[in-house]
């Protein structure tokens, strides 16, 4: 059974949903049981469950900014509503995504900014996004708002960086204008300070540009990544699919593994190739990227006696990557999974095609959720 932690309240709790499991560790009971009927096939007796710190994990947010301009609101929707729940305060969040968020508030008090409506589809000041650099201890801003251009802001930006003076570290417009979900749209707008963020990942640099995929919780993932080094011989070829920003292959490289990289999102391959650039000269000649969708690929990728690496999305592998790793002479699978139901389908087909999982490891990434982060190791019978 999972146990209560010391920290029992919340001053956004209700309506904020964004911890619906707060003040409970570890993982669901549900996804724990998924995943020891998943080990007992293969006779793995123990799943460990990670614990992670909760309190300041969360170094990457994104927030939606309604309300109005004499009281800006910014936090996350209430389920099933367009209405945002201010979160002043949350726990869960970096202590400086925090100060971003206030700042923004401010900023657009005094500068009369518009915030967004939903209904009519008007007002500027849409979404929030911030991510902690944490060796500098600075933020990359990104204000999203609809509008085609930066002009009609200029003086909201002005303002919040000298509201956030040394803590910036960098700030972005993001054009959304569109009537629709997504947060985040196609022009963006560098305004100041450099071009990515910057962490120390396995002994590599690892950049993160605001249009990459980034951990929320890079503590926890540092663990995994230590994780999946033990299960890889440095001697052993690696061909890694949804590589990302090189966040696990960057550090092999400089281990001294022969990588392999693949991803097809434009923003992570702007920050990989800057990670790539950043090796010294033996690592970055043991590496290769080879860009586009995975299943789109995978007659460039050297299979035969590598170990593969897959870090996919929470739908998980197509099955023409899953199909090709049955067929090629792969010798070993390592999978980290952020969807569980896609994990538990991939690796039955891959057990099916001759593969038997031989570890399984389950971290409570981002604490007071359902989410749970799997790596499952699998080698050919």
């Amino acid at each position: 059974m999972s146990a209560r932690s010391d920290r029992e309240s919340c001053p956004h709790r209700p309506p904020c949903p964004g911890c619906p499991r707060f003040g409970v560790l570890g993982i669901s009971d549900e996804a724990l049981t998924a995943l020891g009927e998943l080990g007992r096939r293969d006779g793995i007796t123990d799943v460990p469950v990670h614990e992670l710190p909760a309190e300041g994990y969360r170094g990457r947010a994104r927030l939606a900014v309604r309300g109005s301009s004499l009281r800006p609101v910014l936090g996350i929707f209430e389920l099933g509503t367009h209405r945002v729940v201010d979160i002043p305060r949350c726990m869960v969040q970096h202590p400086l995504v925090n100060r971003v968020a206030d700042a923004l508030r401010r900023s657009i008090g005094a500068t009369s900014t518009s915030v967004y409506s939903d209904t009519t589809h008007r007002g500027l000041v849409r979404y929030l996004q911030v991510v902690v650099e944490r060796a500098s201890n600075t933020a990359q801003v990104v204000v999203v708002c609809n509008a085609d251009r930066v002009e009609p802001v200029a003086k909201l930006f002005e303002h919040l960086a000298g509201e956030l003076g040394p803590a910036l570290h960098s700030l972005y417009f993001n054009g959304q204008s569109e009537r629709a979900n997504h947060i985040l749209g196609k022009q963006t707008c560098h305004v100041t300070g450099p071009e990515a963020t910057c962490e120390v990942l396995g002994g590599a640099r690892v950049f993160f540009p605001p249009d990459a995929f980034g951990q929320a919780n890079l503590g926890g993932f540092e663990r995994i990544l230590a994780r999946i080094r033990q299960h890889l011989d440095p001697d052993e070829r690696t061909v890694e699919l949804y590589a990302g920003v090189g966040a696990i292959g960057l550090g092999l490289l400089r281990r001294g593994n022969h990588v392999v990289m693949n991803e097809v999102a434009p923003g992570s391959l702007r920050g990989l190739a800057l990670g790539v650039d950043a090796l010294d000269d033996s690592a970055r000649q043991r590496g290769r990227v080879v860009p586009g969708a995975a299943e789109d690929v995978l007659d460039d990728l050297p299979f035969d006696g590598a170990h593969v690496i897959v870090d996919p999305p929470r739908k998980g592998l197509h099955a023409r990557v899953v199909q090709r790793l049955v067929d090629a002479k792969v010798t070993a699978v390592t999978y980290l999974s952020c969807g569980l139901p896609a994990l538990l389908r991939d690796v039955d087909r891959l057990r099916d095609g001759g593969f038997e999982c031989r570890s399984i490891d389950a971290y409570a990434l981002f604490p007071f959720t359902e989410h749970v982060e799997t790596l499952v190791t699998l080698r050919r019978r």
